[in-house]
């Protein structure tokens, strides 16, 4: 399936929200005070991508960055490499992936970073979803990181989905990108009017970050889903969706939907608070046991339909 451009942090041609920390990293860079080391940590959709992908084009591309209005032009030579992945001086590995990073991947990067880059520049090694990496891929890592050599940085991205391990956190320079609820709801706001996005959802009540907001708007609008649906059928959308797509913002949008219907349930006082807790845990756990052993899709509604009924 295509999805519109938005959902590419690589395609956004305008940084909203977090002009501040842009200044910051370039004068770091100007300075030549930039980390070897750097990771973001923010919840996924605050926007630390699409940060660090503007940042990289004004380092490699400053002729077509708009510094003042932080926009760029995506019709350069450099931006299509950009996008496809070839510009030599930057390097992506993505633990989110459908194959996962594994130490075989680490090894090949050493590989490519202790070689000089044609062009003699600084290079830029991206890392996103670093949380996700497994462990011997880290511990491999590690040893890449410690030892960085003049012209290499890493810009590892957290999207805090799962805890990051110490030794990671204790090589680097956090920077943590965080929106205040007015900063999020302009965020999102500006985001719909440049894409021309109608609101299905409530900016106000989904509480989600703003990259996530107009991905689950999206989704939403296009299978028909609502926050008044009855959970099973929602569930059954999206488990059948992932198993099609693989694409894990369905069960996050999963996760999301539980949650927001279980808040409900305790707002109508519809069960007590410690027998609503229970159950939610119960459905999240499976939830969690579907994405990691490949459940039955069947058996793992029957289960949930089952403890919603009887409790």
């Amino acid at each position: 399936m295509d999805y519109p451009k938005y959902f590419d942090p690589k395609k956004s041609q305008n940084l909203y929200g977090l002009e501040k920390s842009f200044f910051f990293l370039s004068s770091l860079f100007s300075t030549k005070k930039l980390p070897k080391v750097l990771m973001l940590s923010g919840v996924r959709g605050s926007g630390k991508s699409t940060l660090i992908n503007h940042f990289l084009f004004s380092v490699f591309d400053e002729k077509n960055y708009n510094k003042k209005e932080f926009n760029l032009i995506n019709t350069s030579s450099f931006h299509n490499q950009f996008q496809n992945d070839i510009f030599q001086n930057i390097i992506y590995l993505k633990g989110l992936d459908h194959k996962s990073v594994k130490v075989d991947d680490i090894r090949y990067l050493k590989s490519q970073i202790l070689q000089s880059s044609i062009n003699n520049k600084e290079r830029f090694i991206i890392l996103d979803d670093i949380e996700l990496f497994n462990t011997q891929s880290l511990n491999a890592l590690l040893k890449i990181i410690e030892e960085p050599s003049k012209k290499n940085y890493f810009i590892l991205i957290n999207n805090q989905t799962k805890p990051l391990v110490d030794t990671i956190r204790s090589r680097s320079l956090e920077l943590k990108v965080i929106f205040s609820e007015q900063q999020r709801l302009e965020v999102i706001n500006k985001l719909m009017i440049s894409h021309s996005i109608e609101a299905i959802l409530q900016p106000e009540e989904s509480k989600l970050s703003p990259g996530m907001f107009i991905k689950f708007n999206y989704i939403f609008k296009e299978y028909d889903i609502s926050l008044r649906n009855d959970l099973l059928i929602n569930l059954s959308l999206l488990l059948s969706l992932y198993k099609k797509t693989k694409n894990t913002l369905f069960i996050d949008i999963a996760f999301y939907l539980t949650d927001f219907y279980f808040k409900d349930l305790k707002n109508e006082n519809r069960f007590k608070s410690d027998n609503i807790y229970e159950i939610k845990t119960f459905v999240l756990k499976n939830l969690n046991k579907y994405l990691t052993f490949n459940l039955s899709q069947n058996s793992l509604l029957n289960a949930i339909s089952n403890k919603l009924k009887h409790g």
